[in-house]
């Protein structure tokens, strides 16, 4: 059964702002320790890449935020939420800390996807409740 859906779109340029006048703390801010450091690796080699990935990771934690109706307060915070991609490719949310414990507590799971175009980044977050067999 669907828990709650949520959704986002993410101006690039507004992350591109962002970026420019905190620097990296902001992105510290937003982004697992995991996502971290792919965020480095990306901006490396590409920096347009780098500010796409934080704001395709921006926009899915909102939206999964709002499929799990707390908005962005406790539990729920931007580096207790973390972005995964699976072996197929497939984007994936891997929680932590409370947040974790809070979301299995309430045996949910949760469908992401997520994409980016030259100035937006948009996602799609379906939360529901794990059925049993």
């Amino acid at each position: 059964m669907i828990y709650g859906i949520g959704t986002d779109i993410c101006d690039v340029r507004r992350i591109r702002t962002s970026l420019e006048r905190h620097g990296e703390r902001f992105a510290q801010k937003v982004l697992a320790d995991g996502e971290l450091a792919t965020w480095k690796a990306r901006s490396e080699r590409w920096p347009e890449r780098g500010i796409r990935y934080l704001a395709t990771r921006f926009s899915a934690k909102e939206a999964f935020s709002k499929a799990i109706g707390l908005g962005m307060r406790m539990p729920m915070t931007w580096k207790h939420c973390e972005v995964i991609k699976l072996p197929s490719g497939q984007p994936a949310i891997r929680l932590h800390g409370e947040l974790k414990a809070w979301f299995e507590q309430k045996g949910l799971q949760a469908h992401l996807s997520v994409t980016d175009e030259s100035d937006y980044a948009a996602s799609f977050c379906v939360v529901e409740t794990k059925t049993s067999p």
